[in-house]
């Protein structure tokens, strides 16, 4: 009965702080919608594994400028990615096995929950996006991620944000001062995460 008790007020809370802050979840939740990350694990920390991530890195953002270029939605992304799965692997394998290295490689197309992430010229919110996850050999080391559909990381050009995000939306990524704010979004979207797994 205690947890009950204890359980109610902090629903309650919950409950102000997200109704409070409603319009920037909206927003920041159809932002993670409609991006697919990339996610690259390398397989430990020590410099050489880290230099070989970088290496399937490059090799994978090569491929990726011929995938997604045509793309108009977040949908055709995440289907050239799920076609192009096996092809994803075997760049980073044999990339890989050039350097002499004979870590296995896997490739998935999925949904993984980032946190709050700020790059030079823009910021994205915590939530759930679809991803392409690349793991390299044990997945231990630190990893790397950009964003692949809209094709910033591989143009570097925040133009391409209109194929996906509304203008409102743009500006919230793209104004400094909303990092800040992104924070309460995010306190908010991993406990939605935690409450979905569990569920």
């Amino acid at each position: 009965m205690k947890k009950i008790f204890v359980f109610v007020p902090i629903f309650l809370i919950f409950a102000l702080v997200a109704t409070a802050i409603l319009p920037q979840i909206e927003k920041s939740e159809n932002i993670s919608k409609n991006v697919l990350r990339l996610h690259i694990l390398a397989n430990s920390d020590s410099l050489i594994d880290q230099e070989l991530k970088l290496k399937v890195r490059d090799e994978i953002l090569k491929l990726s400028s011929q995938l997604y270029d045509d793309c108009n939605d977040i949908y055709e992304a995440v289907n050239v990615a799920t076609e192009n799965r096996q092809a994803l692997q075997y760049t980073a394998q044999k990339t890989l096995a050039f350097y002499d290295c004979a870590d296995e490689v896997r490739v998935s197309v999925c949904k993984e929950f980032f946190s709050t992430r700020e790059y030079d010229s823009f910021t994205l919110p915590a939530g759930v996006y679809n991803t392409v996850k690349i793991t390299i050999g044990e997945g231990k080391g630190h990893n790397w991620w950009c964003v692949m559909f809209p094709t910033v990381c591989l143009t570097g050009c925040t133009d391409d944000f209109d194929k996906s995000l509304t203008p409102e939306e743009r500006k919230m990524i793209e104004t400094k001062g909303y990092a800040t704010r992104f924070k309460t979004v995010e306190i908010y979207e991993r406990v939605k995460n935690i409450v979905t797994k569990d569920n």
